[in-house]
């Protein structure tokens, strides 16, 4: 399996996907709004776009399905739930179906409520396994619910699917928000050495130059892995009065997602 990440370098730090099979040369396209630059970069590698996925229905993931799917005939593939808001869909989607892209690539369909209540993650599995995030999780961070989702099917989704995953999952998430996320983490979790570590690498960095993170790594800087962590919820208390001195996980990620909303 090959994976390019494509930087459109527009104002919303979108990051448009290929996933290709080495033997035949087909590729899957991931949210790619910026369809143009899909294709011509598809075309770089002389690889062929047969299928088109949207995560969500939001409009910075899905306005260029028509155009590509008009310029290679590609299959287009969203969430079932999603299909209708985003129109032009030949294949709805549910948990546990595997899209297959030529011979050698498959990856797993996630039902990952939260940012929309209609939202896929996909999921490859081996020795690198790897997971399409969408908007759900992003780089030391979570997506927002503004849209159509809600905070507590987004903790479901973390505490009962993306918080299992193996350690050694890359994650390829839809935007680059990883200064920001970290800084967020440093704010809530002051210390944190591995934030601070990357922060320190990352701060000049370009987005497309970004690194891949782990969920290993995750779990180590990204506040919304960290529910227990004592001073995240004593600085939490701090802002919110109410909060009990011995919180659930959720309860300590409802009040960071309220939090980082207008932080």
């Amino acid at each position: 399996m090959r994976i390019e990440r494509i930087w459109p370098d527009n104002r919303l730090r979108n990051f448009h996907y290929l996933v290709a099979c080495e033997e035949t040369g087909e590729a899957l396209a991931v949210d790619p709004l910026d369809w143009q630059l899909v294709l011509a970069t598809a075309r770089e590698h002389n690889w062929t776009i047969t299928q088109i996925l949207s995560t969500h229905d939001h409009a910075d993931h899905t306005a260029g399905n028509a155009a590509l799917k008009a310029a290679t005939g590609a299959t287009v593939l969203a969430h079932a739930g999603a299909a209708a808001k985003i129109g032009g869909v030949d294949r709805g989607l549910a948990a546990g179906d595997v899209i297959r892209v030529g011979h050698s690539v498959e990856l797993e369909c996630l039902d990952t409520p939260g940012h929309t209540m209609s939202h896929v993650c996909l999921l490859s599995h081996g020795d690198l396994p790897a997971l399409f995030s969408g908007d759900t999780l992003f780089n030391a961070g979570a997506g927002n619910c503004h849209g159509g989702g809600h905070p507590e099917a987004l903790y479901d989704t973390f505490a009962t699917q993306l918080s299992r995953l193996p350690d050694a999952t890359r994650l390829y998430a839809g935007h680059d928000y990883l200064n920001n996320n970290l800084a967020f983490t440093l704010d809530r979790e002051p210390g944190n050495a591995a934030a601070t570590a990357l922060l320190a690498t990352t701060r000049d960095r370009a987005a497309p130059d970004m690194p891949i993170t782990t969920l290993g790594e995750e779990k180590a800087f990204n506040s919304f892995f960290r529910l227990q962590n004592p001073l995240i919820i004593a600085r939490l208390r701090e802002r919110f009065p109410d909060l009990s001195e011995s919180p659930s996980p959720k309860d300590v990620f409802l009040r960071l997602r309220e939090l980082r909303n207008t932080w």
